[in-house]
Formats: C-alpha cells, structure tokens, sequence
C-alpha cells in the first residue's frame, strides 16, 4: 500500500506535496518522494526513509513550481533499492513522471512486451515503471506535437486495455498538467478536492479525503472505476470514464479496514459497505 499526491496550485506546492504525505505516511515508510514543475523544468527528489528524513530545507528550497505530484511507499512489488523510490521519470514524450499505488498482475509480460514491441528499456523491477512506460508509449502514439485532452484520456483507455491488476496513479506532464486515474475496478482508492483562492481555483488529488482536508481543499468526490481527471496547468479541470468494465470492489477489505483513516477520510459507496462487512466479520469471529 503506498500514498499518491497530487497538486495544481497558483504558487509553490512544495510545502502543500509535503504536508500532504505526512498525512498519508502511515500508507508507506520504506520510501518518499516529490517532484515539481516550474515551466517545463522538473525538480525531483527521493529517496529511502520516512518523509521527514528524506526532505530537509535544502531540499524543499530547490521543489520550485505550481504544480507536483508526491508518493510514500510500502513495497509490494520490486525492491526496496533506493532507484525504486517514486515518482519515476521518462522524457518521452514531453516528460512525464509518475507514481501509482498498487499491483500489476501482469507486469512481467509487460515489461517484455514492452521492451520488444515498443522499444523501451526498464531500468528496474518496479511496476510503477511498467506503468509509466506504458502511458508515455500509448501518449506518444497519439502523434501530437501539443496533447489536448482527449489524447491523454485516450491513452488511458488504452493503459486499461493492457495494464491488469490494481492501480491508482497520478502522473505530472511537464508543462501541461496533472492525470490522475483508477483501475477500472476500483480497488485503489483515489479522490480530488478544490479550494478556491483569489488567483482562481486549485485542485488537489490523493489516495486519502484526510490530505485534501487538512490543506484546507473541500473534497469533491472519489474518482470512479476507470475514471481519469487531468487538470491543467492553468488550472482548468477534465474528467471522463475511461474503461467499460467498471465493477464495485469485493476483494482485499482488509486493505481499507486498516489502511484507511476512517471516519477521518471519506470512501466510496462500494468500499464502506466492504469495511461494514468486514467488520461485522471480525465481531462474529468470521
């Protein structure tokens, strides 16, 4: 289980990112990492340890920009090498980084896939790399010199089409905006909140309502199974559904029971009647 952030802001989010994953810490502590955009420059860092020990005011000082995305991690797949501490980066096309929370069941036969048909090389044995490369590749494939919208939504429809497993991701395009998007199943949790300022609007996604909250963002709702938002860097805000085979979750209810920070954060439908359930389980000795 590990943490996602992602923001859109009118001024440095470095210290919001920052906050943000403090909150989520209980979500992963093997790794953290954060990385901003200032114009179509990227300032990055990770590392191993908690968030406190990877970031030091050296640090925070060089995370320049309005826009960043951030991840806490509890390795489930890979390594605990430092190499693998997220978000990870690829410069084609447009430079884009990522970091995603979950499980890809078939990751080894993209990984090959991916190294044979599309050309790409993957430097470890992350997913979360498997996935990014497999975004940039359907991105690249829309063959635009800028991306609108719709090409990045279609690109997600078609990560769905070959990514299997469990997933929640938010991706930063340098100079262009914020993603973020949900397996078509639904299994990790991933919702956007909005806080209006005097320069305009920000938004805010995360793997918990609790870090939307506690930067003073109202909660908007939880993404939908298969559903994408990308917010632009000015600030303008996209959604669409993303994948036809949308199901309510049935599996891993041990997953939000002890991971989430209920009441503190808000799930959906589908998971509260998952945590009931389990824990009428738990009291009847199930």
């Amino acid at each position: 289980m590990c943490g996602i952030v992602g923001i859109v802001g009118h001024s440095h989010v470095n210290q919001g990112i920052y906050d943000a994953l403090t909150v989520l810490q209980h979500r992963g502590q093997d790794a953290a990492g954060i990385v901003t955009c200032d114009g179509d420059r990227l300032y990055l860092r990770k590392d191993n340890g908690m968030v406190r020990d990877v970031f030091r005011t050296r640090h925070m000082r060089r995370l320049v920009g309005n826009m960043g995305i951030g991840h806490v991690r509890y390795p489930t797949a890979g390594s605990s090498s430092s190499a693998e501490a997220q978000p990870f980066y690829v410069n084609s096309p447009y430079g884009i980084t990522l970091a995603h929370n979950g499980n890809l069941t078939n990751a080894e036969a993209l990984a090959e896939h991916i190294f044979r048909a599309d050309l790409r090389h993957i430097n470890t044995t992350s997913d979360s790399e498997v996935l990014l490369n497999v975004f940039a590749h359907e991105l690249q494939s829309r063959g635009k010199l800028q991306p609108e919208p719709k090409d990045i939504f279609d690109a997600v429809a078609a990560v769905h089409q070959r990514v299997e497993g469990a997933y929640a991701v938010v991706a930063m395009i340098t100079g262009y905006g914020i993603l973020a998007f949900r397996d078509p199943h639904g299994i990790r949790p991933v919702c956007f909140g909005r806080k209006d300022t005097p320069n305009g609007p920000e938004y805010m996604v995360a793997s918990e309502s609790v870090a939307l909250s506690s930067l003073g963002f109202n909660v908007v709702r939880d993404l939908a199974p298969g559903e994408a938002i990308y917010i632009t860097a000015e600030g303008e805000m996209h959604t669409r559904q993303c994948a036809d085979n949308r199901a309510c979750i049935r599996v891993s209810l041990n997953r939000f029971i002890w991971r989430v920070r209920i009441p503190l954060s808000t799930v959906s439908p589908c998971t509260r009647r998952a945590c009931a359930w389990g824990k009428a389980g738990r009291e009847s000795g199930a």
